[in-house]
């Protein structure tokens, strides 16, 4: 893009124009610059979250060794922990461990949803649980289809609603909404 801009003047019966041009580079060329400078933005959130999944998934591996009831009664030790003081963040890493572990529990049982026979395949992914994290964390997680929006979401459903307070799921998409409230 090319801006001219021209000032004319007259000065002690002398006459003078200036003209300036500037040229403004592309907006994605500028993006790219800056890029180029300070770095991909979410390149840089996803690795500065690269501690947290390693810690979730830790965490997940130790989990392989408690039972199903053990398992079960962490929502309450989690509930407890947060009457106690605790914040959801502290708690983020054990409570994500235990939503992969039962969804590992889950794999090849069969479940009725919106009348068809659906058996549970889904365990959180690594960039799942990016998607959860920044969830969480009030930030908008862009995902395409198929790329396991419900699974992503299930994880800071369950860890907000660990303080009894109710956590809302809001969608445009009504079959998906049934689907997924029955499925989840």
């Amino acid at each position: 893009m090319q801006t001219i801009c021209s000032n004319n003047s007259q000065s002690d019966d002398v006459y003078t124009k200036s003209i300036f041009i500037f040229y403004a580079p592309h907006p994605l060329m500028l993006n790219r610059i800056v890029e180029k400078i300070s770095g991909n933005y979410n390149e840089k959130k996803i690795k500065s979250l690269a501690p947290t999944i390693e810690a979730i998934n830790q965490t997940y591996e130790s989990y392989h060794a408690l039972t199903d009831e053990q398992i079960k009664a962490k929502t309450e030790e989690f509930k407890q922990r947060l009457h106690k003081g605790e914040t959801l963040d502290d708690l983020l890493i054990e409570a994500y461990a235990v939503v992969k572990q039962a969804c590992k529990r889950m794999i090849g049982q069969s479940y009725e949803v919106k009348g068809q026979q659906v058996t549970w395949q889904m365990i959180p992914y690594d960039v799942q649980l990016v998607g959860a994290i920044v969830l969480h964390q009030s930030t908008i997680a862009e995902m395409k289809t198929g790329e396991g929006k419900t699974l992503v979401a299930a994880l800071p459903i369950y860890l907000n609603a660990l303080e009894g307070k109710g956590a809302h799921v809001v969608t445009v998409n009504d079959y998906l909404a049934s689907r997924d409230a029955q499925w989840m």
